[in-house]
Formats: C-alpha cells, sequence, structure tokens
C-alpha cells in the first residue's frame, strides 16, 4: 500500500450516512438496453479488437446503458473507462474465459489495469489481472511493490461474478457506493484497500502471501480508510469465504475511523489469533470499527482477538445490511443486472 489513501472505520458506529456523491440515473428504463451493444473480439469477430477502443467510441456526456460484450480471450492491455463515460455495462464471457490484464506498478505513470472513473458502471464475467511480481521464477525477480490490477473512483457500480487478480494493493476501491458479488479477490498485501461504501457478498477472498514464491512476513485482507465519523466508507463482508495461507490480518487501519464487518463469512485457519492491527493510529483505537458476527472456519475464534474489536447485536448490525448501508435508494434494481437483486 502507497501514500494514496487516508481513512479508516467509525468509532460512532452508528453514524452510517450514504454517500454524498450525486450520481444520475441512467436511461433506457429498468435495466433496458434498447439494444445499444457494442461486440469486443480479439480475433475481429466484433465491431473492435480493444476494450478501450470500444470504450472510445462511446460519446462523452452519454446517459443511456450502453453494454460492450467481450468475447472470450485474454486481452492484453490498460482498460480506462473516464469520468464523462458513465452508464456501461462490460458483459464478459465469464471471469475464467474474458480476461484483461497488464503489467505495471507504481514506478510507472499508472499501475492499474483497469480505472473506472464516472458513476454507473456495472460489470458481469471479467477478470482484471496485474501480471506483476506474480509467481516469478527467478530469484534475482524486483521486491513487491504496489501493482492494482483495478480502481475504482465512481458511485453506483456493481461488480458480479468478476475476478480481482494481483499480490499487493489489487483492489483500490477508491471512493463512491459499490456492489460487488460472488466476486473472486487475490492477493498478499492490502489487497482490497480504499475508501469506498462496499459490500462484498459471497466473494472468495484468497491470501497468497506466505505462499511460494512470495513467503512474504506478513500480510492483510483489507486497509480501509475512513476519515471522520460521519465518512460514510467501510467494507462489509456478507457471506463468502476467506482462504489461503497464513498468518493474516483482517484488516489494518488506515486512516483513524477505519470500518470493516465480516458476517457469516467462512474464514480459513490463516487468520492471526489478533485479527486485526491500528497501523498507525495506535492511540485511537476506539476510532476504528473492526467486527466479526456469526462466522465459522477454523479461523473464526476470537477468543484472542484485539480487545477493540466490536461486538455487534442484530439490531446494530441491520445498519450493515445491503438495503440500509449500500442501498437505500434502490438503484441497484435500475442497473442492467436489477434482476439479481429483486428479494
Amino acid at each position: 500500500m502507497q501514500l494514496l489513501l487516508a481513512a479508516p472505520f467509525a468509532a460512532t458506529l452508528f453514524c452510517i450516512l450514504i454517500s454524498s456523491t450525486s450520481a444520475a440515473d441512467c436511461g433506457a428504463g429498468n435495466n433496458g438496453l434498447k439494444g445499444n451493444t457494442i461486440t469486443v473480439d480479439q480475433h475481429g469477430g466484433g465491431h473492435f479488437t480493444s476494450v478501450q477502443a470500444a470504450i472510445d467510441s462511446i460519446p462523452s456526456g452519454n446517459n443511456e446503458w450502453i453494454s460492450i460484450r467481450i468475447n472470450a480471450g485474454t486481452y492484453k492491455e490498460m482498460v480506462t473507462i473516464p469520468p464523462d463515460k458513465p452508464c456501461i455495462f462490460l458483459q464478459g464471457k465469464g471471469r475464467d474465459s474474458t480476461i484483461i490484464t497488464y503489467n505495471s506498478h507504481e514506478q510507472t505513470d499508472t499501475s492499474a489495469t483497469f480505472t473506472s472513473s464516472p458513476d454507473n458502471i456495472v460489470v458481469q464475467g471479467i477478470t482484471f489481472k496485474n501480471s506483476y511480481n506474480r509467481y516469478w521464477k527467478e530469484s534475482n525477480e524486483p521486491p513487491v511493490v504496489q501493482a492494482l490490477a483495478a480502481r475504482i473512483y465512481g458511485d453506483k457500480c456493481v461488480f458480479f461474478e468478476c475476478g480481482f487478480l494481483g499480490v499487493q494493493d489489487t483492489l483500490w476501491d477508491v471512493q463512491g457506493r459499490h456492489y460487488y458479488g460472488s466476486c473472486y479477490i487475490e492477493g498478499a498485501i492490502d489487497f482490497i484497500f480504499g475508501s469506498g461504501q462496499s459490500i462484498f457478498e459471497d466473494c472468495i477472498m484468497n491470501v497468497t502471501a506466505t505462499l511460494p514464491p512470495y513467503r512474504l512476513r506478513y500480510s492483510c485482507i483489507t486497509a480501509q480508510g475512513r476519515a471522520s465519523p460521519g465518512d460514510p466508507s467501510g467494507f462489509v463482508f456478507e457471506r463468502g469465504a476467506v482462504i489461503g495461507s497464513g498468518p493474516y490480518l483482517l484488516g489494518r487501519a488506515y486512516g483513524p475511523y477505519s470500518r470493516v464487518v465480516f458476517h457469516k463469512t467462512l474464514l480459513s485457519a490463516g487468520v492471526a489469533p489478533q485479527g486485526w492491527d491500528p497501523w498507525y493510529f495506535q492511540g485511537r483505537k476506539d476510532n476504528i470499527m473492526y467486527a466479526e458476527v456469526d462466522c465459522e472456519g477454523t479461523g473464526s475464534d476470537t477468543s484472542q482477538r484485539v480487545q477493540w474489536e466490536k461486538h455487534l447485536n442484530k439490531t446494530q448490525l441491520q445498519y450493515f445490511s445491503r438495503s440500509y448501508f449500500l442501498d437505500q435508494e434502490g438503484w441497484l434494481a435500475n442497473t442492467p443486472l436489477g434482476k439479481t437483486f429483486e428479494s
């Protein structure tokens, strides 16, 4: 993790505000697309052979859902959706079939394979990979540094059945309301980080730090940034599983009010007994809000956790539900994947 963040969880546990970001809804009705579809096929069977070319073809200020269907293949490119192009639905053929990969890191101009800046972006069935540092073969490989697979800035964004592969700082969940459903996220150091107001439902987080060839001395899944009691950000993990080789921390505070909740998550044996770390905020532990509720697995024993871990009852936990924490406006139902969220 580099200098880029600032802010953790909440000392004021119940001050859960909805993001102030104003994201206008996209047109074409309730999750309709009006036939606005672009096809990408690296072998020439579509409108474009690269994902970036398809995005570039969309006019600035677009306000209706446009679908970019990406056929199976490995697309070796850096992909950026600029701030003036909201309402895009990137649809792959499955995270094992449609892969966007790039090899870059912190010492280059930008390290993200995929950067999404606008509001109202939906992605399904795509894996984003940063190949830098991943499973090297030679003994003289460079040290592990920040190399982002994805960074997400916009509000009201959805990632469903996607993959995020990296080593350090895999997924930068920068800001805004984000939903991650049935995703696979892999990394070694702070590999889910940022100040997003995000829910991860039924996701698998795979910790690779102590596996060969890395064999790193420490590992941490989250580094959530939250700057103040009024900051609405936080990471909520609903169900899903944490797997991999330990010991690893569930989170460390990258700001004075860091906030992370694991609910009904399967935790593997690799979880370090203490579970959490205040990092630079040793004297402000009471402001940090880390909690585990009804988790299962050999790593779910909380008897040796840090004493300042919070204990939520059912009433308190409801503040971290999808409907309250993320979707009070009902915006998820108005995305192209709206039927996924019907109760």
